[in-house]
């Protein structure tokens, strides 16, 4: 028995091109399963009902910034880690002085850029003092004697009569609140991570025809 064993073509170049399809193949589906992930994860952002702003803080990039790698990334974060990172987890929050949490009510109405605002803070905004009534049941209060105006905030009464005057509760005092955990974030990275291989395998034979 006799056998021949020869190469046909350019090994080199064969290997060469081999390389570079698998360059695309990895780079264009790590592309893809970063931006995958990141329209998963606004659209569970989304509809935890926590608003279409911090949806848009979930970004990704893919790495190398530019050209082809084997060794291609994709990297998904949001701009807002704290806020996402509390409603994935679930935490339980505590006071950090060790006393109580003031949780505003409606009628504390909204600090600058819709932030949520503190007591000393809401104090200098409405010129009011706010005075503390303990419950036995039930969450403590920080409440105000003046009046609630027509969009239902508290403000100061300006009846000299006292007509239309009330003790309006403005904060709720609490020891600790546990966030519930509306976001699975993590399921969503798994799925995708799975899918990698899929894509890789995929877009390498579509670089070779």
């Amino acid at each position: 028995m006799k056998l021949d064993l020869s190469v046909a073509g350019d090994i080199v170049a064969s290997m060469q091109a081999e390389i570079l399809a698998g360059e695309k193949a990895v780079t264009k589906a790590m592309k893809v399963a970063g931006s995958n992930l990141k329209s998963d994860w606004r659209a569970q952002v989304t509809r935890a009902g926590l608003g279409r702003r911090l949806a848009n803080s979930i970004r990704s990039k893919t790495y190398p910034k530019s050209g082809e790698s084997l060794k291609a990334a994709a990297l998904v974060w949001s701009n807002a880690p704290q806020i996402i990172g509390a409603h994935d987890t679930g935490p339980l929050i505590r006071s950090k002085d060790g006393f109580w949490l003031a949780i505003p009510t409606p009628a504390a109405g909204k600090g600058a850029r819709g932030k949520a605002l503190t007591p000393d803070a809401w104090e200098r905004r409405r010129g009011l003092r706010l005075r503390f009534v303990y419950r036995r049941r039930g969450p403590s209060l920080l409440v105000a004697d003046g009046r609630l105006n027509s969009r239902g905030l508290g403000v100061a009464s300006r009846s000299k009569t006292g007509r239309g005057r009330s003790t309006v509760p403005i904060f709720l005092l609490v020891p600790q609140v546990q966030l519930s955990k509306r976001l699975n974030l993590a399921r969503e990275a798994d799925r995708a991570q799975a899918a990698i291989p899929e894509l890789i395998v995929a877009n390498w034979v579509e670089a070779k025809l």
